[in-house]
């Protein structure tokens, strides 16, 4: 299903795609940027389906959905960007009270959409799952319980998902034999991913020599101090430059493709790298922590030259993978438990990758297809699946 919508008061377009539904509802958030468009939702709405089959685990609480992505072509930063967030979600109520359940994504927190939906007269944006709940009052409190929990300031919504990151990251480096002192990272992005991100894999021992924001990117060969850059952002993950020291250097924003860095962690925009612009990468993996952001002809040219990209189906899947197995009760409102099994999860599926990848004589992203390929027939005989 693909509606487009545009805002009376503006003219500003959004989108919703229903990939697929499974036992009639679909999971996918909602993003807001400029220039966002059709074909860009159908993407993401596609990746979505192919996150919640990679997850089924049949001795979980939690089974699968169908895969949808929202999108408004929008700045989240403009005057008119609430009010707009506003009418997208009182149009598209009727979807999300019943098949379409939507969360932060790009441009947009989670408070923010909440907030939106109250006010549109939503019950919540993740409506259309309760019919499916055993006790949708415990699991109700259960994911708001687990929302409140911060650590170290940030709170464990917005860390989850770079847990995954970093885990995806740690697997392919153990798997290649490559100790994490020394090993160098850069991250685009430092918002809700890219700052779990860079948290995680620095106090794994790695060393972050880049990151890059809005303004630019700020790089030190000998490591950024992670911990200043994240407590001096804004909601919109850019870093006040009073907060950098003076052996840090502000570089222009596409420097980070050339840091001298082993792993590259795009974590914040899709289509960040093209085929112009991987020239410049002289890293050994690229881990997609943002959404579609090496486009397919540009993946191809870094494989020839051995660069190795971990895709954004595996790679970020986390974080909706949690709300779903916090929600269905496969773990409590706990960051230990959260990470433990995260940590867990993320591990097994990007091993699985890797070894369906070694076995066939693919990239990874061709064998984390051929793993959904054999997962989607199972849950819908299972469950029911329709496209």
């Amino acid at each position: 299903m693909t509606l487009v919508w545009t805002d009376h008061v503006t003219g500003r377009r959004g989108y919703l795609v229903v990939d697929r539904l499974v036992r009639g509802v679909a999971s996918g958030g909602l993003r807001m940027r400029p220039g966002c468009t059709l074909d860009e939702v159908a993407g993401l709405a596609r990746g979505m389906t192919m996150k919640e089959a990679l997850h089924y685990n049949p001795e979980g609480r939690y089974v699968p959905l169908g895969g949808a992505k929202g999108g408004i072509d929008c700045d989240p930063r403009a005057p008119e960007a609430y009010d707009v967030l506003v009418r997208y979600l009182r149009a598209m109520k009727p979807y999300i009270e019943s098949v379409w359940t939507t969360g932060e994504d790009l441009g947009l927190t989670q408070d923010l959409v909440d907030r939106a939906a109250a006010e549109a007269g939503l019950v919540s944006s993740v409506q259309a799952v309760y019919p499916l709940l055993d006790d949708e009052a415990e699991a109700r409190r259960r994911l708001a319980d687990a929302f409140a929990v911060e650590v170290d300031g940030i709170g464990l919504d917005e860390l989850v998902g770079g847990c995954g990151v970093a885990e995806s990251v740690l697997t392919a480096l153990d798997r290649a034999g490559v100790p994490y002192a020394g090993c160098r990272v850069a991250v685009q992005g430092l918002g809700t991913m890219g700052g779990a991100t860079a948290r995680f894999l620095a106090r794994a021992g790695l060393t972050v020599v880049a990151v890059a924001d809005v303004k630019g990117t700020i790089a030190n060969p000998d490591g950024l101090d992670v911990e200043a850059l994240l407590a001096a952002r804004d909601a919109y993950g850019t870093v006040d430059r009073a907060a950098l020291r003076p052996v840090d250097r502000e570089l222009p924003g596409e420097a980070w493709l050339s840091a001298e860095a082993e792993v590259l962690v795009p974590a914040a925009v899709s289509y960040a790298v093209d085929p112009v612009n991987q020239e410049a990468i002289g890293a050994r993996w690229i881990v997609e922590a943002a959404n579609m952001p090496v486009v397919p002809e540009a993946e191809e040219l870094l494989a020839a030259r051995g660069v190795s990209v971990l895709p954004d189906v595996v790679v970020n899947s986390g974080t909706n993978a949690w709300w779903w197995w916090t929600l269905f009760g496969d773990i409590g409102a706990d960051a230990d438990e959260a990470f433990t099994y995260t940590r867990r999860a993320m591990r097994a599926l990007v091993g699985r990758m890797l070894d369906r990848a070694e076995a066939d004589g693919t990239s990874p992203r061709a064998a984390a297809h051929a793993l959904v390929a054999e997962r989607l027939p199972v849950i819908a005989e299972r469950f029911g699946c329709y496209r």
